[in-house]
């Protein structure tokens, strides 16, 4: 990724995060998407030959802790804590075959919202897409 462009994704991301807390003064928020940035280690099958592309970048990387660090959840992570579980699979070597993927999607609610969550999941056999669906059930 050029220096341009990661300076662009970083911006968006920060008026992103500028965005959902003006949001949230009024009411809490749910955000769900593709972020394009696997968070952690174990959010990609492959961590250290991947560490220096676009999607893992420890800039990339600092900005998701910075948006949970704001009291942002991660709910997939709340059922979830362990590893191999992706949302997004190259098309090319066979990778969503193999399990070889990017947990790359998310659902995040404001903090205020932790205690309604009942279940966040990811749907990776279905197929249709280079990402699978992705879940969230809140009791409200």
């Amino acid at each position: 990724m050029s220096d341009e462009r990661l300076q662009f994704k970083m911006g968006f991301y920060d008026a992103f995060l500028e965005h959902a807390e003006e949001l949230r003064k009024n009411k809490p928020i749910v955000v769900g998407g593709d972020f394009n940035t696997a968070h952690t280690e174990i959010d990609l099958k492959n961590p250290k030959p991947n560490s220096d592309r676009s999607g893992f970048l420890p800039e990339e990387r600092e900005w998701i802790t910075k948006f949970i660090d704001h009291g942002y959840v991660d709910t997939f992570r709340m059922f979830e804590p362990g590893p191999h579980h992706y949302t997004w699979w190259s098309y090319r070597f066979n990778a969503r075959k193999n399990n070889a993927g990017w947990r790359i999607d998310y659902f995040f609610v404001s903090e205020e919202l932790r205690d309604r969550v009942s279940r966040s999941w990811i749907e990776p056999d279905v197929m249709g897409s280079d990402h699978c669906p992705i879940g969230i059930e809140l009791d409200i």
